[in-house]
């Protein structure tokens, strides 16, 4: 039976780090009560005024079993306010038996009487934005918190009785050395938290920091970003050193203790269906993607008008599905099992794809055992150009 995950976004931080690609924000906290409400009303629209045509109706029939509350840095609302969304996410969906709740936070955000009150409402999962543990690295990238407060963090996770604690890195901060990064994922092994995220720096349009790389300019500590080699050889060596340590890698950038995989973000490897709920909150069906108003206030206007926050929806065709089974799925250690897409798709769903994995097979950039494929290790740094093979439709 399928089941249904929530992401809800909450796109407020303290402070907009340079290397920062996503929607959040620095707004003043006068605005986090109006916006509370409004994901509340949101919540309490399905299934009346929130689907747009076409989004059917019948997803809050699915159980919940994860939940997601990302951003930003959801613990920034506070105990009254994330109870208040709580309290209306049980009321208006079904809940399943056993839900994994995750919420992100980040260091300085969240003290022991509001992870205590985390754990009374529910959430059963701590996502840490730590980073670095190096202060300097911090410093430059405009995070408020020390590497001493990821520790004491972590620290009081455990004492309000939290058992299943993430924390996020990241390789290739202005000023990291191969000794930091090292330090960094000793720390780390210290705390012993049940999963780590290990992400390279994205040097794009999206953030300030990445704009900077990609023009060339130094602004943002941009000249002090390590190239391409220092964070090919830390992503290397942080994937050995985690594996050393006991952390399975079972996804690209993620790595855990035995059953501690993040249930909520297989959901999206593996296309499962997940309803986004706030500004700029992403939901797929299986066949259909849609997306919130990103603009704050235009999400909360809309709301209070009796609309739909929903700003744009795409029904993905047959063949467009198939793709994401494979660039989705192959990001997992585990990869994809042909079979799945055959019972999903028809049995002649793959037929052109297979000239595209023997060839990437005879590469080495792919393995296949009969029904099943998967990228090899030596593999993953390559995963967005090989990803790439399949959003290009062949002719």
């Amino acid at each position: 039976m399928s089941t249904l995950g929530i992401y809800i976004q909450v796109p407020f931080c303290a402070s907009k780090c340079s290397f920062c690609n996503f929607s959040s924000r620095v707004e003043s906290n006068t605005i986090y009560s109006d916006y509370a409400g409004a994901v509340e009303r949101e919540i309490a629209a399905w299934p009346g005024i929130a689907p747009a045509p076409g989004i059917p109706a019948d997803l809050l029939l699915l159980p919940v079993d994860t939940v997601y509350m990302g951003g930003g840095t959801p613990t920034l609302l506070g105990a009254e306010r994330l109870l208040g969304i709580m309290h209306a996410l049980r009321e208006g969906m079904r809940w399943g038996a056993e839900v994994e709740f995750t919420i992100e936070t980040t260091p300085g955000s969240a003290d022991i009487d509001l992870l205590h009150a985390l754990l009374e409402m529910g959430v059963n999962r701590l996502s840490i934005g730590a980073q670095t543990f190096d202060d300097g690295e911090l410093r430059a990238v405009g995070r408020l918190h020390s590497a001493s407060d990821s520790v004491e963090l972590v620290r009081q996770a455990r004492q309000a009785g939290f058992e299943n604690i993430s924390l996020d890195l990241i390789a290739g901060l202005p000023y990291q050395t191969n000794a930091s990064f090292r330090r960094g994922l000793e720390q780390t092994a210290k705390l012993r938290p049940e999963h780590v995220s290990l992400y390279l720096l994205e040097a794009d349009e999206k953030s300030r920091l990445g704009r900077e790389v990609v023009r060339g300019g130094d602004r943002y500590h941009a000249g002090a970003v390590p190239g391409d080699d220092f964070m090919a050889d830390a992503y290397e060596f942080g994937r050995e050193f985690l594996g050393s340590e006991g952390y399975a890698q079972y996804e690209i950038s993620n790595f855990a203790l035995a059953g501690f995989e993040s249930r909520h973000n297989i959901k999206y490897w593996q296309l499962a269906p997940y309803l986004g709920l706030g500004a700029g909150a992403h939901s797929f069906d299986g066949t259909r993607r849609w997306s919130n108003q990103v603009d704050v206030q235009a999400y909360m206007a809309q709301l209070d008008a009796g609309f739909s926050p929903v700003d744009s929806c795409q029904v993905l065709s047959g063949e467009e599905q198939v793709e994401e089974f494979f660039f989705l799925g192959l990001r997992q250690a585990c990869g994809v099992d042909l079979n799945v897409a055959r019972e999903r798709w028809g049995a002649g769903c793959l037929e052109r794809w297979e000239d595209k994995l023997a060839q990437l097979s005879r590469e080495g950039l792919l393995i296949r055992e009969g029904e099943r494929a998967w990228l090899p290790p030596k593999a993953y740094l390559l995963s967005n150009e090989i990803f790439q093979e399949f959003v290009a439709t062949p002719a």
